[in-house]
């Protein structure tokens, strides 16, 4: 057997996203700092219908990447796996594969914005060959930027992170 199947969101898959992002928020609770603000809510339909990129992993999907673009690379918007299906190596495959898309569509990089002290977040991520980015600039800034006007920082701290994709 191999690892997990990972494919394109289709049509079908797209409306069980948001709860599936939802649920996977929750594997948050008790990780991150009691504060005055939540996380922003899930991706609606539509969002995720106009991302770059939806990869999923299981049918019904337990799992998802939401790949968008920023500053003309490849950018990780969200990454979510269902708590039942935690810890059975479906963030790293999801990684990989949103990695492998990067790869085959010319980017040179891809980015991603996450909390620094939660052991699957930055840490998980500089597993994957991602690194903090210590003064993002342009786009990858404007979104640290929207990041912190949301208050995330005020829950956790956030870093942004890139890995370079070699051919």
């Amino acid at each position: 057997m191999g690892g997990p199947s990972i494919r394109s969101a289709g049509p079908g898959d797209l409306p069980v996203l948001p709860s599936l992002e939802e649920a996977s928020d929750t594997l948050l609770d008790g990780m991150l700092p009691a504060g005055s603000v939540e996380l922003p809510a899930a991706a609606t339909g539509r969002e995720l219908a106009a991302a770059r990129r939806i990869l999923v992993a299981g049918e019904p999907p337990v799992g998802f990447a939401r790949l968008e673009e920023v500053d003309g690379q490849a950018h990780l918007e969200q990454l979510s796996v269902h708590p039942d299906a935690a810890g059975a190596g479906l963030g790293r495959a999801l990684v990989e594969a949103a990695l492998g898309w990067a790869r085959e569509h010319g980017y040179t990089s891809m980015t991603l914005c996450t909390f620094a002290d939660v052991p699957f977040n930055a840490p998980f991520y500089a597993s994957c060959g991602f690194e903090v980015v210590s003064e993002p600039d342009g786009e990858l800034a404007a979104l640290r930027q929207h990041e912190i006007s949301l208050g995330l920082d005020s829950i956790g701290r956030r870093v942004a992170m890139r890995a370079p994709l070699r051919r």
